[in-house]
């Protein structure tokens, strides 16, 4: 690894180099027990799970809102008191899968404007949305380091 530069802590190419090695030893980890290659890729969409953010804690007073547009994955949502906090997760009750929402802009007259981390098909006006407390959260440990999560 020396070769590439003459300072090895300061190189960018020993970083890069060190991620190679550390992702090829998980690969060669994981070989025997079917995770990559023709194996994986045999796996379709409908056989893996949707819910790969975290589960929010369950909490009484949250508070409530109801869907009141949706356009995409543009879903506005209605709020009888306070606003949750821009970047909150917000989730959707009764729905035919888990579907979050995060907050990303506030427009007034007590509506948030959120981004759907999921399909909106069949989302009407009036779903019940409850605001989690917090953001998005994705569980992380060693299985996760170095990947990149796509559904």
């Amino acid at each position: 690894l020396k070769l590439f530069c003459s300072k090895p802590s300061l190189c960018p190419k020993l970083l890069i180099c060190a991620a190679f090695v550390y992702e090829m030893a998980s690969v060669v980890k994981n070989f025997g027990s079917g995770l990559v290659g023709r194996a994986r890729a045999r796996t379709s969409a409908a056989q893996l799970p949707r819910c790969f953010a975290a589960k929010a804690k369950k909490v009484d007073n949250s508070p409530k809102g109801k869907v009141s547009q949706v356009i995409g994955a543009v879903v506005d949502v209605q709020f009888d008191g306070a606003l949750p906090p821009i970047l909150n997760a917000l989730e959707v009750s009764n729905f035919e899968h888990r579907l979050v929402l995060e907050v990303a802009q506030h427009l007034g007259e007590n509506t948030v404007r959120t981004i759907a981390m999921d399909g909106t098909d069949g989302l009407m006006r009036g779903n019940e949305v409850v605001d989690t407390g917090g953001p998005i959260m994705v569980p992380v440990g060693e299985g996760t380091l170095g990947r990149i999560m796509k559904d």
